[in-house]
């Protein structure tokens, strides 16, 4: 028996032999698995699934299976154990008068986590006054565990919405009121409906973006079989470690270049473009504007630096604040989601536009998805995100209407944010979408 399976056996006689009063068992691991997390994730039958990976790819995680569910995290701190997170996201219109299929949020104590930090393996248990719930999933594992397939279906056709024509006028509108001065800032997005010719997993997306789109947060939330929402984003929303959080601001977009002086012509341009500059100070100084109420000390990096990713470059701020006592990963989610980034500014202002004028729901898109635990908290903002609906794939992308901005240039600058995930199911996505 493989040292992983040897660990599960062990941690299934710890939990039988639990005393009442136990909330955690973790099982350490004492060789790498030989198995893939993605792989594993895939081949077990207990639902809801959550898979993170976080972006400097310190930390994997697969947690498996409810002990408890909160679809307001914020009573979740009364039930957990020191050691204990809970794992899900918060949407971004869910439970509204536009969107009201879709949960404001969705949060739940695993009962299972398979965890690597750095070169460190554990399966952890937790439990509450009925073990035996624990259990009952631990004996559902399976062993045999195939690899994912790779992607093989293909692209029928991809529906656009708003289609361009009517994405067009939506950025007219909000540059004239721009400049009637009702706003400073208003991000748009559009959701593209790929068909395919047959079944996409979440998992083969997932697994595929996982190894091809680097420095990104990797999730993935499956509530069961047929609906799961994926994504691998390159920003933070917030990391909380005790009174410490880090943000940052991340606006101001161009594509790769098609070789290296190329790329850096493109870089070395948008680190001085204007329109690019001032949408992303729009956003640090709404960021600063949000935490300072519960902040004792809110420090920024006086440079953009730059973020390179497989198809894109963006402007980047790090943000530091040191927080007053008391203050919580919830309080912290309400100050900073969502940010100027998927939203606008003045932040009511621009949702209240987007509420009423975009042609779709975003739902978990621009969210945010993470845990929380009482020593520290992190979360991600779900961009470059897809929802996976067996042959239909959902993407999304957004774009920060500022002035300056140009309906065209916007437009392809989605297709160049779409094309992270859409080139992993075809290199040459159909209808004039950038690849």
């Amino acid at each position: 028996m493989s040292h992983f399976y040897q660990a599960i056996t062990e941690l299934i006689e710890h939990v039988k032999n639990a005393k009442s009063g136990t909330h955690r068992i973790v099982q350490p691991i004492s060789e790498k698995p030989n198995v893939a997390f993605i792989d594993w994730l895939e081949a077990q039958p207990v639902f809801p699934k959550f898979y993170w990976q976080t972006r400097d790819t310190r930390e994997e995680v697969v947690a498996l299976g409810q002990l408890h569910t909160f679809s307001d995290p914020a009573p979740a701190y009364t039930i957990l154990a020191d050691d204990q997170r809970v794992w899900g996201g918060r949407s971004f219109d869910g439970n509204t008068a536009k969107n009201q299929r879709c949960m404001a949020s969705f949060f739940f104590l695993p009962q299972i986590e398979l965890i690597r930090f750095d070169d460190n393996f554990s399966i952890a248990a937790n439990l509450n006054n009925e073990p035996h719930r624990t259990l009952a999933s631990l004996y559902k594992l399976q062993a045999e565990v195939a690899p994912i397939l790779p992607i093989s279906c293909h692209i029928k056709e991809i529906q656009h919405t708003p289609e361009q024509p009517q994405w067009t006028s939506l950025v007219e509108q909000v540059l004239e009121k721009i400049e009637d001065k009702e706003f400073e800032k208003v991000v748009l997005a559009r959701k593209s409906s790929v068909q395919l010719d047959s079944q996409l997993k979440a998992s083969q997306l997932l697994k595929a973006s996982y190894e091809q789109n680097h420095h990104s947060f990797h999730f993935m939330m499956s509530l069961d079989q047929n609906h799961s929402f994926i994504g691998s984003t390159p920003e933070r929303l917030y990391l909380r470690q005790g009174q410490e959080l880090m943000t940052e601001a991340l606006a101001g977009t161009i594509g790769r270049g098609s070789n290296a002086s190329h790329d850096m012509e493109l870089a070395n341009w948008l680190s001085q473009d204007k329109k690019n500059l001032n949408e992303n100070q729009y956003v640090v100084d709404d960021i600063i504007e949000r935490l300072t109420p519960h902040s004792e000390l809110v420090t920024v990096d006086e440079d953009a630096s730059l973020v390179r990713l497989r198809k894109v470059q963006h402007l980047k701020r790090s943000i530091h604040a040191h927080l007053k006592s008391g203050t919580n990963g919830v309080q912290l989610l309400s100050a900073l989601q969502p940010t100027a980034a998927v939203a606008g500014l003045p932040r009511e202002a621009a949702m209240n536009f987007i509420q009423e004028n975009e042609p779709f729901v975003r739902g978990w898109y621009a969210g945010s998805m993470g845990y929380i635990s009482h020593k520290q908290a992190e979360f991600c903002v779900a961009i470059r995100s897809a929802l996976v609906l067996g042959e239909q794939v959902q993407l999304f992308a957004g774009a920060g209407i500022v002035p300056g901005s140009r309906a065209d240039h916007e437009w392809q600058e989605l297709d160049k944010k779409m094309s992270t995930l859409l080139t992993l199911i075809s290199d040459r996505p159909p209808l004039g979408v950038a690849s």
